[in-house]
């Protein structure tokens, strides 16, 4: 995951609970992700959401994962190679320090690691400036309650606390809706 080389929770790519719990591609074409669109996910893993966001917006579209950790980057690429995909491209980096393009990206997406940032506002600025005029940010994040999966209470951040990060990085809230152990907050840039 793109976040702080100190204290981060790793989700596996590959945990069959996750798929009952969060069903990546229902999620992202329930988010509006289409073909020939621009993806950005910061914080990629090994792929859990840049794989089937790689399928949807087809070879005539773009996805950029980005991550801290070079052996998640690997395994995004083993995990692309195999499903014979040529259209992700894999950046080793900090979310508060990469900035992959200037008002390219349709979709720039935080799977469950806005809490695991250093300076969780200096990522979303950083989205902000990757976001054309109309793109969305979301952030599918942990609701801040102890569980049995998942990071640590003290790591986590509540709905508001996160939807507030995101207004002050200058974007506009458009819905936060509960998704029972999580939440989902979208937002697009106030220009």
């Amino acid at each position: 995951m793109a976040i702080s080389e100190n204290h981060h929770f790793h989700l596996p790519a590959h945990d069959p609970d996750r798929r009952q719990r969060e069903d990546p591609e229902a999620i992202l074409r329930g988010l509006g992700l289409r073909t020939g669109q621009t993806f950005v996910d910061v914080g990629c893993g090994g792929g859990y959401y840049t794989i089937p966001a790689s399928r949807i917006v087809g070879p005539g579209g773009r996805v950029f994962g980005i991550d801290v950790n070079q052996e998640s980057l690997d395994e995004l690429r083993e995990a692309a190679e195999r499903a014979g995909l040529t259209n992700i491209s894999r950046i080793l980096g900090r979310g508060e320090e990469t900035v992959v393009c200037e008002q390219c990206a349709d979709l720039v997406f935080l799977a469950s690691v806005l809490h695991d940032f250093d300076d969780p506002a200096a990522v979303l600025r950083n989205a902000n400036v990757m976001l054309k005029e109309a793109g969305q940010l979301l952030d599918l994040d942990w609701k801040k309650k102890s569980a049995s999966i998942g990071p640590p209470l003290w790591k986590r951040l509540s709905q508001a606390a996160a939807s507030k990060l995101i207004r002050d990085a200058g974007f506009t809230v458009l819905r936060s809706e509960d998704r029972g152990y999580s939440y989902l907050i979208v937002g697009t840039p106030k220009r």
